[in-house]
């Protein structure tokens, strides 16, 4: 047994005092008091020559030492120390991803969790300090190592869940960045589990406790949502939308389409058990606006039964052709409905005035500044260093890229290509064993996609892949439709606006119609809001322009909210779950209600003698 408060037992020296007053002698004075039971022997005693007599035995002495004694001890504050070891720092990683937000738990997951971290703020020691991080779509540093547990307390009180992903990884990397050079650390997660599987998280070399919350996955959401023009009616649009069911039982929910605000139809959809199910609503569109669809589903998760995206009517895309002479690509390019093509034999000026620079083995005269597909072009400042490659033989191609829908390497042979590293902006789409044939990507906000070989010295323009790549090639590099996709974006993404004139402030309006002011400087070039942490339409204001973006979940992992029992972190893979455990127990409660327990025998026992 130890003691918080030792310096409390310089009260013992009250007990020596309490035998002094009885040794002393007592002159007859009659007093009333409330029992005499203990008291008659005492009273008894009629000798006062003398200032003190010989200690007798009596029981309210013994009593009145004991209730004492009792109450020194409650004062020092004994307790037992735990068996495993109180670390030096603990930090708290609270979980505040979307699936969180779950109603399974009372009132919801992260209220649980927020409990029982403060639970551990209590039986934290007066030596020990704790750190606490908000894990939403950052990591935030909520708290700095403290041992002031009022701080604490009220920094864990003000944590707040978000609409974004589980994004753990960052909080587990921080906290192993924080707690370096310290001897005792230990990491507490306060989550559900629902952490997509990540490699560098088994490299965690802290001791990880995993506090697991969650009962039940009684959920379906909307996973992916799109909107494509409708291949038959110009005058219609095609909307997309994949709905997830975590559930263990089969549901029938219903979906309903708007139209900036406006009904347009609604569909019942069957889900199986843990699986997704696809629908589509063919609608008519006249002008630019929003399209949300929203689940009507009783379930545990609310957030992902709504996502919205922006539609914008299509345009004419304006696409410079430079090239000597390729025919194939001048009809693959002519078939691609709403292209108004153009041809030249260099580029000048970057190519403005275009939507879309098509680059077909040429050297051009200036570095393309619109969205570009080039094509045996090696006089660009996209790669560091070229070679030549004779006979490259295709061995595998990303067919999950939006460029690769619906096409296949298959039977493709190419005479020759230019050789390159993939430059860190890019994605390999099409790989060779000796080079990448075909990379695509954005290099700060230009869309560009490059092909090593000249299409004339290969077999692939006598293809059916080949026309289809030009059509998903003038589908992603559509500055239209690029646009539109930068103002669709996951909770927890910043939101980024190109401006192209001056403004002081630009005003935000948050989904529920909130509005908040953002300065910005006299050179800013950009308008980035990074508070994306709530799912719905935000309209952005700056001077005359109006600009709506979306915010969505969207993300199947975090509509799966099936509770985990273990967490792929640490050496050993996983984590088990554990319960919190007060560090150090203290007993002065027991001896308070011990010393409370004779007062109440003194006075149960006068009165039966009484009665």
């Amino acid at each position: 047994m130890n003691f918080l408060a030792p310096f409390a037992f310089i009260f013992a020296a009250t007990l020596p005092v309490v035998v002094v007053f009885y040794m002393l002698k007592r002159r007859r004075t009659v007093r009333l008091v409330s029992s005499t039971i203990l008291w008659q022997k005492f009273l008894a005693e009629t000798q006062a020559n003398a200032p003190f007599q010989k200690l007798r035995n009596n029981w309210l002495l013994l009593l009145q030492l004991l209730m004492l004694a009792m109450a020194v001890f409650a004062l020092s504050r004994p307790y037992f120390a735990a068996t495993t070891q109180e670390p030096g720092l603990v930090v708290v990683i609270l979980d505040g991803s979307a699936s969180m937000q779950a109603r399974d738990e009372s009132p919801n997951r992260f209220e649980a969790a927020r409990k029982e971290a403060l639970k551990l703020v209590d039986g934290l020691k007066d030596t020990d300090q704790m750190m606490v991080l908000l894990s939403a779509g950052n990591t935030v540093v909520r708290q700095s190592p403290s041992a002031e547990k009022t701080t604490l307390r009220r920094v864990i009180e003000e944590c707040q869940p978000g609409d974004t992903p589980t994004r753990v990884e960052e909080a587990f990397k921080l906290a192993e960045t924080l707690a370096k050079n310290r001897a005792n650390v230990e990491v507490h997660l306060f989550s559900d589990g629902a952490i997509p599987t990540a490699d560098n998280l088994a490299s965690i070399k802290l001791p990880v406790v995993f506090h697991q919350f969650g009962k039940r996955a009684n959920n379906a959401g909307i996973t992916a949502m799109d909107v494509r023009p409708h291949p038959e009616d110009p005058a219609q649009r095609i909307v997309f939308a994949s709905i997830y069911n975590a559930s263990s039982n089969a549901v029938s929910v219903s979906a309903e389409l708007r139209f900036n605000g406006q009904f347009m139809d609604t569909k019942v959809l069957s889900l199986p058990a843990r699986d997704v199910a696809s629908t589509v609503f063919a609608v008519e569109q006249k002008q630019n606006g929003v399209y949300t669809l929203k689940l009507k589903n009783d379930d545990d998760l609310a957030t992902d039964n709504e996502a919205s995206i922006i539609s914008n009517l299509p345009r004419p895309v304006k696409v410079l052709l430079v090239s000597g002479g390729n025919r194939f690509l001048d009809k693959a390019l002519r078939a691609v409905p709403n292209v108004e093509l153009s041809t030249a034999s260099q580029l000048t000026s970057g190519g403005k005035g275009y939507d879309i620079a098509v680059l077909d083995a040429v050297t051009p005269l200036s570095n393309p500044e619109v969205n570009t597909l080039a094509m045996n072009v090696a006089t660009t400042n996209w790669f560091e260093s070229w070679r030549m490659v004779e006979g490259p033989v295709i061995v595998d191609w990303n067919a999950n890229h939006p460029l690769m829908r619906f096409v296949t390497w298959d039977n493709v042979q190419v005479a020759q290509t230019l050789g390159a590293k993939a430059p860190p902006w890019g994605l390999v789409l099409v790989e060779a064993q000796q080079t990448p044939l075909v990379v695509a990507g954005e290099k700060g906000r230009q869309r560009l996609v490059w092909i090593g070989f000249d299409s004339l010295q290969s077999t692939w323009p006598l293809r059916v892949s080949f026309p289809i790549f030009m059509a998903n090639a003038m589908e992603w590099l559509n500055p239209q439709q690029s646009d539109v996709s930068q103002l669709t974006m996951q909770a927890g993404t910043p939101f980024r606006q190109p401006l192209f004139a001056s403004h002081d402030i630009a005003t935000i309006t948050l989904p529920k119609g909130d509005k908040k002011e953002v300065k910005l400087g006299e050179k800013a070039k950009e308008l980035i809001w990074s508070e994306t942490y709530k799912v719905g339409v935000y309209k952005a204001n700056f001077g005359t322009n109006e600009t709506s973006f979306t915010v969505n979940l969207m993300d199947p992992a975090e509509s799966d909210i099936t509770p985990k029992a273990q967490v792929p972190v640490g050496a050993q893979g996983a984590t088990a779950g554990a319960i919190s455990k007060r560090a150090n127990l203290e007993y002065w409660r027991w001896f308070v209600m011990a010393a409370l327990a004779v007062l109440m025998f003194e006075w149960w026992y006068y009165h039966r003698r009484t009665a």
